[in-house]
């Protein structure tokens, strides 16, 4: 797996994390215990620290970046889906950002909320706990309780604690 450091800097991974050999994980990162970073993510801390909580998930082709001014957290549980990207921006715990989508500077998304597959989350933007955001630019359209997508929130951070153990056991390079 590639870590990096930058400037003194270095990422700091707890031993029962996954980081996926073809992740890239530079700078001031922080990832706590059962959290995962999967293949071809890009997990980037040049110029602010960020911190990959106990249990979330950075998926596949995702990019986790700062800026100057903002670091990012990922709460604990929470999921960033495939080619996601996350720029200085707050996720709360067990919040679930959907494949493709964008979340901008300073952006908060609350404990348990969904941003949609494709959304756009623009700076500053907060969707609250709970509560299901789409579209681009994404708009907060109601509870999250009681849709589909619900079952994705409540079942996604156990799902890929346990498959990123199953990885971090059964991966081998063959070629």
């Amino acid at each position: 797996m590639p870590l990096f450091s930058f400037e003194g800097k270095h990422p700091r991974v707890h031993p029962s994390a996954f980081i996926a050999p073809t992740a890239v994980v530079v700078g001031d990162v922080t990832i706590e215990e059962r959290a995962s970073v999967w293949y071809n993510a890009v997990v980037r801390a040049d110029f602010q620290p960020i911190v990959v909580r106990r249990g979330a998930n950075v998926q596949d082709c995702a990019v986790v970046h700062v800026n100057g001014a903002q670091g990012v957290e990922v709460g604990p549980g929470a999921t960033i889906g495939h080619n996601c990207t996350v720029h200085a921006a707050w996720l709360g715990e067990e919040c679930l950002v959907g494949n493709g989508s964008t979340v901008l500077d300073g952006a908060r998304i609350g404990v348990r909320a969904m941003v949609a597959g494709g959304a756009l989350v623009t700076p500053g933007t907060e969707v609250p706990d709970g509560m299901l955001a789409m579209g681009a630019p994404a708009k907060v359209r109601g509870p999250l309780a009681g849709t589909p997508a619900e079952r994705w929130v409540q079942v996604n951070p156990e799902a890929y604690q346990a498959l990123a153990q199953r990885h971090k056991a059964g991966i081998a390079l063959i070629g």
